[in-house]
């Protein structure tokens, strides 16, 4: 089922096992309540092979490198050729596309230039053994304009992933836009019949995604409709039609099913198509008849699936998900049911079809899985080079293919959710949102990746949605991208938070229930929500990679508990602070009047007068309270408050940061009679009074006494210089970034140590900008540009250029201070700088990043604070050419060898590691033993062949079991179990057709899911897949025999 309903294979196609009934009508159950809730229930995986999606071997463009995108958004070359409108008209196809539909070769050398990534290679429509060879862009196209100009349906645009409809949650098919109309709630447009490219989404098989090779969560659903208008007699053919002249494929190629009494879908496929008899099934209502709920709009439907092994022997059966996929499902709503469940004619009967964009793509491009199509390869080619990855995923483990077809398929969602409107957050859509993103920034740390990288992904998953027709993608790309760049640090945090504790309960978990069966407490599943924001859908996930389960009712009864202890907990009058320490503190300071500032000028000032001192004693009050005292003198030891009548201090202020030094009465050093060592300085604006505080360390300090105030030169000298190279830095990104002059400072900080600066910019900058603003710092740090530093009023100060910040309050707008550095920079600012631009030294930017959304953060250091930078570094360099035995220019060279080297290596052991296996599994070929079978009834046995391989890995492991099934012959069943090389257990199990179980697991014969999953549970771990086919792991290699040893007694029993 497609276009109405579940999704056996995800993205859009197949059946999602139960009923027909469409998602798209059950109102009440899209709600926020229930969204979270599925979120947090993550079923059980199917691992292993499925069908034909190894990344091995296979056509020969999955063989190559996955494509890497041309383009990025906004910088295409003016000359790259436009692409074809999802929705719009083909008479704007490039040249290349349009001599493409029409079956012409693909460009050469002269022709225009090539198309966007992710389509060039696929451009020509030359005969391959599945079909012609196209584009996704083409495929599209291809079925909007047969619907459109042999069948005069009216193409529609995609419609938003945010339907109107308020019983939905989300667009889940195509038929959704169209939902009233076929409803009767709504009268069908004045053109009885339309075709559609439509964007969709469904979550309710997200653990599926990239353990298989179809399921998706983003999908693209082609779909022509029909409201009263034609009905089957003219649907079936048509569709026919469609995929074997306009899409080329072969028709021995396609296999039919029809629901079990619908003898009018059966007559016309054999008798006015020609489908042979073979090759139509009949199926129950459980896969071919599809409902819009308890009652109202229903009826059957039928499916055409591609068959990947025409030449087979075996009856078809295209519920045999190896074999076949369903590309291709025809609705046809024609009955009304009733409360009672009686079913009458509908008089106005309907069309609802759905064809799978990927799924034929696919099929078309000759590929082993969805995921290797030009629709989604670049973006998995981006994913594994943020995380440092061969882009041919014949280089990855299996576990590094599922993080990156996960990432892959999540981009597209997330990217068409948050462009359709849909923001980050914990109910209803936002969740959804947000439970995508943050499946994507976790399986990116498990391909490695450290810090941020989704929205360079979410970039190239951009451009192909661009290149695909989706205008609007490019319209608000940049907003939203920041918006996501913000979403992916936050949960950084939280994962880095996490992370440690939640191996740690995994591991308890495993280790209190070693033959199996592990479960993750409730309270464990609350702490590490409550105290490490760890989100708990990825515990109850990370628990089922592990082979464990979530205690989810005792994870909401901890959520109650907190909810009632916050309830309990409301302050009584005891709770209450009456005491205003901070109002006492501004009367103090206001009695001493304002503090005259000197540190522009000079860093020491000889005769300071102490207007006033506070020293607060902490158990000096009534009951043991503090006790601030107000002017009395301070004793040695003490923290003391200090206001003076004039300071050359700095109080922190304007993003910089206080000065140190001292405050000494008398003599200077052991003669003093009192020296304070002043840690912070603030100014209290009221009164406009400096405040000192610092530790009396020397004698008695009281009111009256004179000082001399000195600021350690050393750290003024440092923050001066990055102070004045913030002014600078913010002139150079005006001056460089595109649309530089829109930037706005956001807030920044200035120490003797380094500079931070945030601004408001809606994407990340690119190191060649970065690069270029560092340039142009140190070329006006080279000019020697003279500070000039005037007092006028704020009018003409902002009249004459000077930057002033946005909302800044000024105490005295008509006297404000304006600091210049020639033409390069003009800001109002009360800090301290350098007298000359040449005093900064060398500036460097050490860091690039976003904190929220619409905001970066540029960090840096200048002067003498980049020597510890440098020395770091050539330490770096030093030890490396000291390793490497090279010099330092040659070490780029020699890095890139090594990794090179390293890679070969690898795929040279990953060989020998499968040759090995192989002939080690052959060896066992002796060992295979007859059960079952009885010669007086007839009853036939089995071949069973169980073994161990150590140190083969999981996919040697895999090959090894499929070739011993292949010498045993159709009624054999292989189980392998072996270490891997980390340590770890890995099973498999291969199952002939002639002794391999219903999908069900009913009816006999050996399901192999069930068995590898039932035998991986004794060393610790779990897994499953398909009936002829399943893989799982383990944890306790200790105990691999005895789950061997079990196989073959669950298989023998099987067979008695």
């Amino acid at each position: 089922m497609q276009g109405g309903g579940g999704s056996r294979g995800g993205g859009g196609c197949g059946r999602s096992g139960g009923s027909r009934r469409a998602v798209a009508f059950a109102a009440p159950a899209a709600s926020a309540a229930t969204v979270s809730a599925a979120a947090a229930s993550v079923t059980a995986r199917r691992v292993g092979a499925v069908g034909r999606c190894a990344w091995t071997a296979g056509a020969a463009w999955s063989a190559r490198p996955l494509p890497v995108p041309q383009s990025r958004w906004g910088r295409r070359s003016a000359a790259a050729p436009a692409t074809v409108a999802a929705g719009g008209s083909s008479g704007n196809r490039p040249a290349w596309l349009a001599a493409s539909a029409a079956g012409a070769a693909p460009p050469t050398s002269s022709s225009p230039p090539p198309p966007p990534a992710g389509s060039a290679s696929l451009a020509s429509t030359a005969t391959t053994p599945s079909g012609k060879r196209m584009t996704s862009a083409a495929i599209r196209e291809a079925f909007l304009s047969y619907y459109e100009s042999r069948h005069a349906h009216v193409r529609v645009a995609s419609a938003p992933l945010i339907p109107d409809d308020p019983t939905l949650l989300l667009t889940i098919a195509g038929m959704v836009p169209f939902k009233r109309i076929f409803l009767g709630e709504q009268p069908p447009p004045a053109v009885p019949r339309v075709a559609s490219a439509q964007k969709c989404i469904r979550t309710n098989d997200i653990e599926n995604v990239g353990v298989t090779s179809r399921h998706q969560t983003f999908f693209e659903m082609l779909g022509n409709f029909s409201f009263g208008d034609y009905f089957k007699a003219d649907a079936i053919p048509w569709a026919w039609t469609l995929l074997t002249e306009v899409y080329g494929i072969p028709p021995e190629r396609l296999a039919v099913s029809v629901f079990t009494d619908d003898d009018e879908a059966y007559r016309l496929w054999s008798e006015v198509v020609g489908v042979p008899v073979t090759r139509i099934q009949r199926l129950g209502e459980a896969d071919n008849f599809w409902a819009s709920g308890p009652t109202g709009p229903c009826g059957p439907c039928s499916e055409i699936y591609y068959d990947f092994d025409p030449s087979s022997t075996a009856p078809v059966d295209v519920t045999d998900d190896d074999r076949f996929i369903e590309i291709y499902n025809l609705v046809f709503m024609q009955h009304s049911r009733d409360a009672a469940g009686n079913l009458s004619d509908l008089a106005s009967k309907n069309i609802d079809t759905g064809l799978g964009l990927e799924r034929l793509a696919r099929v078309l491009q000759g590929v082993d899985s969805n995921f290797e199509t030009d629709a989604l390869a670049p973006i998995l080619s981006a994913a594994a080079g943020a995380a440092g990855l061969p882009r041919d995923l014949r280089g990855v483990t299996p576990a590094q293919s599922v993080s990156l077809k996960v990432v892959g398929d999540h981009a597209r969602a997330v990217l068409h959710l948050a462009i359709d409107g849909v923001g980050a957050s914990n109910v209803g859509r936002g969740y959804v949102l947000r439970r995508l993103l943050r499946r994507m920034v976790r399986h990116g740390r498990l391909l490695g990746v450290d810090g941020p990288f989704v929205t360079d992904v979410l970039r190239v998953a951009a451009d192909l949605a661009v290149e695909a027709g989706y205008t609007s993608v490019g319209d608000r790309l940049e907003g939203v991208l920041t918006e996501l760049a913000a979403e992916e640090r936050r949960f950084l945090t939280t994962l880095s938070r996490g992370e440690d504790r939640l191996a740690e309960t995994l591991a308890a978990a495993a280790a209190a229930a070693p033959a199996g069966g592990g479960v993750v407490s409730g309270a464990d599943a609350f702490e590490l929500y409550d105290t490490y924001g760890f989100p708990v859908e990825l515990t109850a996930e990370a628990a089922a990679d592990a082979g464990l389960t979530l205690d989810t009712k005792g994870f909401e009864a901890a959520m109650e508990a907190q909810r009632a202890r916050a309830r309990a907990a409301r302050p009584d009058a005891a709770d209450v602070v009456h005491a205003d320490d901070a109002a006492a503190v501004r009367a103090w300071a206001a009695a001493a009047g304002p503090t005259r500032f000197d540190g522009y000028d000079s860093l020491v000032t000889a005769e300071a007068t102490v207007l006033a001192t506070l020293v607060e004693r902490s158990g000096a009050g009534v009951g043991g309270a503090k006790q601030l005292a107000f002017n009395e003198p301070a004793s040695e030891g003490e923290t003391v408050k200090v206001i003076l009548d004039v300071t050359p201090f700095y109080a922190v202020g304007g993003g910089q940061v206080a000065d140190g030094g001292t405050l000494t009465a008398g003599p200077a050093g052991a003669d003093a009679t009192a020296s304070i060592r002043v840690t912070a300085v603030t100014r209290e604006p009221s009164s406009g009074a400096y405040i000192h505080t610092g530790v009396l360390t020397t004698g008695r300090l009281a009111v009256g006494d004179t000082v001399t105030a000195a600021v350690t030169p050393v750290a003024r000298r440092r923050a001066a210089a990055h102070h004045s190279a913030t002014h600078l830095l913010a002139a150079a990104l005006r001056e460089t970034l595109p649309d530089g002059s829109t930037i706005t400072q956001a807030g920044s900080a200035v120490d003797a140590d380094r500079l931070r600066f945030d601004i408001t910019y809606p994407r990340a900058l690119t190191p060649a900008e970065v690069a270029a603003v560092e340039a142009r710092v140190n070329s006006w740090v080279a000019a020697a540009l003279p500070a000039d530093v005037t007092t006028t009023s704020l009018d003409a100060a902002v009249a004459a250029g000077a930057i002033a910040l946005a909302g800044e309050k000024y105490a005295d707008p008509s006297a404000v201070r304006v600091v210049a550095f020639g033409d390069a920079s003009v800001e109002l600012c009360g800090g301290t700088h350098v007298a000359n631009s040449a005093d900064i030294g060398p500036f460097k930017i050490t860091a690039e990043t976003g904190i929220a959304a619409g905001v970066r953060r540029l960090e840096a250091v200048a002067g003498t604070a980049v020597l510890p930078l440098l020395s770091a570094r050539d330490a770096t360099v030093r030890s490396l050419t000291a390793t490497l035995a090279c010099g330092a220019d040659d070490l780029p060279t020699r890095v890139a060898a090594l990794a090179e080297d390293a890679r070969a290596c690898a795929k040279e052991a990953d060989r020998l590691r499968a040759e090995l296996t192989a002939a080690r599994a052959a060896a066992l070929l002796p060992t295979a033993s007859a059960v079952g079978g009885n010669g007086d009834t007839g009853a036939a046995g089995a071949t069973v062949l169980v073994g161990r391989v150590d140190d083969g890995g999981a996919e040697a492991l895999k090959a090894a079991a499929e070739s011993l099934r292949g010498s045993l012959g159709d009624r054999s069943v292989v189980v392998l179990g072996g270490s891997t090389p980390d340590g770890k257990v890995s099973l498999v199990v291969a199952v002939g057709q002639g002794v391999v179980a219903a999908k069900s697991g009913k009816g006999g014969g050996v399901h192999a899911g069930k068995l590898v999953a039932e035998v991986a549970k004794l060393t610790g771990g779990g897994g499953g897949g398909r009936p002829a086919l399943a893989q799982a792991g383990g944890r306790d290699v200790s105990q691999l025999d005895t789950a061997l040893r079990r196989a073959r007694e669950l298989v023998e029993a099987t067979f008695a």
